[in-house]
């Protein structure tokens, strides 16, 4: 069995284990978002875990993957919660902010909690339900490995979608990373809605844009 399942069902003891990720933090356009999972494992199959022998952290399997991981987690998942937050948001609130209160509430859509919940590499808020930071929890929990899965491929898709309207800025590749297509859309159109500006003070420096952009 995939150790992920390994240490979820040892720390959950059977019982619903959630986890929760982001995906986006270090975007220079575009939502974070953040997703929580709950697996209710009691009851599974062979076959069930089978269909999710996969899972692994979002940003070490190819955009195929992902999407077919998506499904199979989507259609085993006791719950599923996402929640983003837009650029502006992120810019008024601060990343850090934002990324913490993104996790809190999309665990706390998971209704009734579960009894075990990791989080990825964040402690959160006294507020937040019950859980346990897990650095690198995305190679340790099934749960969190989902979550991970769900975050970057809604946020994909949100992405893709939004280039539509702002087409000139290749969205639809780089969703909003700072890959050197990104960084020449931005020197030869400036930014758009989808951008972050409170970013400006180290990411578009470093591209000597001008701060009126």
């Amino acid at each position: 069995m995939n150790r992920r399942f390994v240490h979820d069902l040892e720390r959950g003891g059977g019982r619903p284990v959630g986890g929760a990720d982001e995906a986006g933090r270090g975007c220079l356009a575009g939502p974070l978002v953040a997703a929580a999972v709950c697996f209710e494992y009691r009851g599974w199959s062979d076959g069930d875990y089978e269909l999710l022998e996969r899972l692994d952290d979002s940003k070490k399997l190819t955009r195929r993957a992902r999407a077919a991981l998506y499904g199979r987690v989507i259609s085993r998942a006791r719950q599923v919660a996402v929640v983003a937050c837009a650029a502006q948001s992120i810019d008024r609130r601060g990343l850090q902010a934002c990324n913490i209160g993104a996790l809190e509430t999309a665990l706390g859509l998971l209704s009734p909690p579960p009894e075990t919940v990791f989080v990825d590499g964040y402690a959160l808020s006294d507020n937040a339900v019950p859980h346990e930071r897990l650095v690198g929890g995305d190679g340790l929990s099934a749960a969190v490995a989902a979550a991970s899965i769900v975050a970057k491929v809604t946020r994909d898709r949100l992405m893709a979608a939004l280039h539509g309207r702002w087409p000139q800025w290749g969205f639809e590749r780089h969703v909003g990373y700072a890959s050197p297509e990104h960084r020449r859309a931005i020197v030869e159109h400036g930014l758009c809605e989808l951008h972050r500006r409170s970013f400006a003070s180290v990411a578009y420096r470093q591209l000597e844009l001008r701060a009126d952009l």
